[in-house]
């Protein structure tokens, strides 16, 4: 990966910092993994992508990966991160584990105190575990997808 990772580009950017193109990257990704891979037609356009931010990882001008950080008050208490999504064609390069440790380092710096909650989809509970988040209720069905909100703690 070490060749991989020279050429990857992070940025995070509020929605009105999106350009057009990466706007629509970003939607196309979610659309391709959540809703043509996953077989679960859902309303992915809810409103709250305005008022997050957006983390995005590119390979030139191929977008591998993105999530919204969602500030506290906007989906619960605290604040959030969702939207988490990897091409299918950057599996393997461990992005997964590289952008949610980014996000809670985002959200974290961006609202001091503010644990992290995720809507997480259940089968992914041992990989959140392992980045600090803890489950915190029982599972529940979330457009046909076993899911469970998990909590990330803010220290100090």
């Amino acid at each position: 990966m070490s060749g991989t990772a020279a050429q990857l580009h992070w940025q995070t950017l509020t929605f009105d910092d999106l350009s057009l193109d990466a706007l629509y990257a970003a939607l196309q990704l979610r659309q391709a993994v959540f809703v043509v891979e996953q077989d679960c037609p859902y309303q992915d356009l809810d409103g709250l992508d305005q008022a997050s931010f957006h983390m995005l990882c590119w390979r030139g001008d191929e977008l591998l990966a993105t999530q919204r950080c969602l500030p506290p008050g906007l989906s619960y208490t605290q604040s959030a991160i969702g939207r988490i999504v990897v091409s299918p064609q950057a599996r393997g390069l461990k992005l997964g584990r590289e952008l949610v440790r980014r996000g809670i380092d985002f959200n974290l710096a961006q609202w001091p105190g503010s644990g992290i909650r995720i809507g997480a989809q259940a089968y992914l509970l041992d990989f959140y575990t392992s980045l600090g988040f803890v489950s915190e209720e029982d599972e529940y069905v979330e457009d046909g997808i076993p899911h469970i909100h998990m909590l990330f703690r803010a220290t100090g």
